[in-house]
């Protein structure tokens, strides 16, 4: 027969067990599962709302506490210049740079088509002290691979 002091530190043991499980279920509840964000866009300036949407997709990600990249090809590249993220604007989707902003102040990372990039003029000037670079279409590949999720806009 088990001594009182036994039985006592068997109900202890328990009690704290479940306190410990119960602080740990109320921590994942607040703290989802982290997950890659990939956002591919391809509409640029002559689709404002639709970029400027990606965009927000993104800075909602980031803000949610995921891990985000912006794959820009074919016209989505254009947003990438400074005069594109100063004054594009998207009906009911805000303003390009500010959510440029957010998604940098968020840890996200950007890539841009090189080939698409080419043809349409965007150099390393356009990319110089972001966190971006040109990639080619087997990065885009492997960022899909690599994510959970993948937005296209």
């Amino acid at each position: 027969m088990k001594s009182r002091q036994q039985r006592l530190a068997a109900v202890l043991a328990i009690l704290i067990g479940i306190s410990l499980f119960q602080t740990t279920l109320a921590q994942d509840a607040k703290q989802p599962n982290k997950m890659k964000i990939l956002i591919h866009i391809t509409s640029g300036p002559e689709n404002p709302t639709k970029a400027a949407l990606g965009f927000l997709m993104a800075k909602t990600a980031v803000e949610e506490g995921h891990s985000v990249s912006l794959f820009l090809a074919g016209d989505g590249v254009q947003l990438f210049r400074n005069e594109v993220l100063d004054n594009l604007a998207g009906l009911g989707t805000g303003k390009l740079r500010e959510h440029y902003d957010a998604i940098i102040k968020g840890g996200g990372r950007f890539y841009l088509s090189g080939m698409s990039s080419k043809a349409r003029g965007v150099s390393e000037a356009d990319l110089k002290d972001k966190p971006a670079e040109f990639a080619m279409p087997k990065v885009l590949l492997q960022l899909s691979i690599d994510s959970d999720r993948m937005f296209v806009y």
